[in-house]
């Protein structure tokens, strides 16, 4: 129902957007407030690169956070991630995350980070709270928030926006009569679009999802799709059809598709019953980090990496390899 609402293929739009001008009112404001400065931000003592979204929703945020961290990486730069970590609770903050912190405390997507990267992480409410955190622990040269574009207390000093490639913006409306954070004319300010699926248009980075074998949650066996027996499929992501929609491009038919909530918290019981005996379980990497402590032998997920290809991703990447040298001549003069 959401879906058809946010694409305006329902009318339903209208009877809640006047709360989306309250929204949007209230979103344009707190973004003025900081540009005015009538509310402080904080800059940190060394470079931050947000990747966010303008809708709610998943757009493939993730995958490009981690596709990054290994981009600059690769270019020599010491990198660490920061998030609010949703979902999760910590008896105290900052919480310094590794791949075996539970995801009660961090929540999936920076255990999902600091599994894939093996790079520093840390979540706080503050993303300030965070970005301290990891200073205090790490010499780093960059540090990449996860989502926090709306988060404008925290100061930085390159912005990329993932986009939905088939669903864009949907009937381009604040939350909730439309899927909006900010309005579509936010981009112009932006230094680089990345584009999940669909056509990527002038200017804009496209990028796709590649799969890779499955792997058993249990053993840790790898095995192609091909090779599994009869499968139950299930996601607990912002757009679980994307999840579902690989799969067929992949020529694999699942017998049930089972969609859950964004950060649904799982228990063992819910995901057996989904199953019979000869039938293997099937799920995203992100629920994976979820399920690992009470996984059984037919559990299975499917990692993906993100591609992404474009006319300005060399010239995006020359320049965040050189904002660390950019803020250490700017300290110097």
């Amino acid at each position: 129902m959401i879906d058809r609402i946010w694409s305006g293929r329902s009318p339903l739009w209208l009877l809640l957007w006047p709360l989306s001008l309250l929204y949007g009112a209230i979103s344009c404001l707190i973004r003025l407030s900081y540009q005015r400065g009538w509310r402080k931000s904080w800059r940190a003592p060394c470079p931050v690169i947000v990747v966010g979204n303008l809708t709610a929703g998943g757009n493939g945020k993730t995958p490009v956070v981690i596709w990054l961290v290994q981009a600059l990486q690769q270019r020599g730069l010491r990198v660490g991630v920061v998030s609010r970590g949703y979902g999760g609770k910590a008896e105290r903050y900052p919480l310094l995350v590794t791949a075996d912190t539970p995801t009660s405390q961090a929540g999936d997507e920076p255990v999902l980070i600091a599994q894939r990267t093996q790079v520093p992480v840390a979540v706080a409410p503050k993303r300030r709270m965070a970005v301290e955190g990891l200073l205090a622990a790490q010499d780093l040269d960059v540090i990449i928030t996860d989502d926090g574009l709306q988060h404008y207390a925290l100061q930085r000093d390159r912005e990329i926006v993932v986009v939905d490639g088939v669903r864009r913006f949907g009937n381009g409306w604040w939350l909730p009569a439309g899927p909006m954070r900010e309005r579509a004319s936010r981009l112009q300010s932006v230094n680089a679009i990345v584009v999940n699926g669909g056509e990527a248009q002038a200017g804009e980075i496209a990028m796709t999802l590649r799969p890779g074998k499955a792997v058993n949650l249990v053993s840790g066996e790898t095995a192609n799709l091909e090779q599994l027996p009869e499968m139950v499929a299930m996601a607990g992501i912002g757009h679980p059809p994307r999840f579902f929609n690989t799969l067929k491009q992949q020529g694999v038919k699942p017998v049930a598709e089972i969609a859950f909530a964004d950060h649904h918290a799982y228990s063992e019981e819910e995901l057996q019953r989904l199953t019979q005996t000869h039938q293997c379980l099937l799920m995203t990497e992100k629920d994976a980090v979820k399920c690992r402590s009470f996984a059984r032998d037919n559990w299975w997920y499917l990692p993906v990496d993100a591609d992404l290809s474009g006319a300005s991703l060399d010239a995006l990447l020359d320049d965040l390899s050189q904002l660390p040298h950019t803020a250490r001549d700017g300290r110097s003069r």
